[in-house]
């Protein structure tokens, strides 16, 4: 068996195609959907994803402004200034790229943010709001998976889904949505005793553990959809995700690759999530 490859570009593609569209319409009401991203330091790996942001945001004709302040400022300042973009009618989405620096409390940063602008829906609010089955904003990532399955003509409804990893902003919020669709739902971590017995028993597994190569084809049921949440950088510089995609590609059914799987969807869900939050704005 060679499992069918789930095309995070392609289908990213597909659903940004009416995005510029939608926020053409709002503009010509006076409301052009607006980004803040606010960057705290110079990690590497912030700094790409922020650009991937913004960037995707030009695509689909929605405003966005990229803030940054040095890894040493106080988080009185930062703070002070998502008060001000909670105020700013320009913009209808503000995230703040995760990790931060050790000096803050990440929950209380995330607190700030107003709700109807988390579009990342990691405040307490949203993540209420989702656990009750009413969300304002899914969490993007998440998000993005449940858009791979259902492209795919992929039902959760009665089937064994397992989700490694217990994150609030992949595995937990994983875990909601696949009991929502009607999925019966294992949640796998650190502590979880006989870790194979679990995944081999998944119609669909989700790894989001951050370790390269983890899943083996030994752990995968035969014609399984495997989601590969993880991106890793090996020694070589390559990456890779949490799934050892060469033998697992031979077991499954259908997988997503690293690069190119549930990365492109996570922003694309963000650019969803910002649109949705500027229309409800005009309406």
């Amino acid at each position: 068996m060679t499992a069918r490859i789930l095309d995070g570009n392609a289908l990213a593609q597909k659903l940004r195609a009416d995005f510029r569209a939608r926020a053409d319409a709002l503009a010509e009401r006076g409301k052009r959907p607006g980004l803040a991203v606010i960057l705290v330091g110079e990690d590497p790996a912030s700094r790409i994803y922020v650009r991937n942001k913004v960037n995707a945001c030009a695509q689909a004709g929605l405003h966005s402004e990229r803030i940054g302040f040095a890894a040493d400022v106080a988080p009185e300042v930062v703070l002070a200034k998502i008060g001000e973009l909670n105020a700013d009618p320009r913009i209808h989405g503000i995230l703040v790229q995760l990790p931060l620096p050790g000096h803050f409390d990440s929950d209380a940063v995330l607190k700030a943010i107003s709700p109807a602008k988390d579009v990342d829906g990691f405040h307490a609010e949203n993540v209420g709001a989702l656990v009750q089955g009413h969300p304002r904003f899914i969490p993007c990532t998440p998000y993005g998976v449940m858009q791979f399955l259902a492209d795919s003509g992929i039902d959760p409804k009665g089937k064994e889904a397992v989700v490694l990893g217990r994150s609030n902003i992949v595995g937990k919020p994983m875990a909601m949505l696949l009991m929502q669709a009607n999925a019966t739902v294992t949640v796998c971590h650190s502590q979880t005793r006989d870790l194979t017995f679990h995944t081999r028993r998944a119609d669909i597994l989700v790894a989001a553990l951050g370790k390269p190569r983890f899943v083996t084809a030994e752990m995968v049921k035969p014609g399984a959809v495997v989601i590969d949440v993880g991106i890793n950088r090996l020694p070589d510089g390559r990456l890779c995700g949490d799934v050892d995609f060469g033998p697992v590609s031979e077991i499954a059914g259908a997988i997503t690759p690293v690069p190119g799987g549930v990365g492109p969807m996570t922003i694309t869900m963000l650019l969803a999530n910002t649109l949705e939050a500027a229309e409800r704005d005009v309406h």
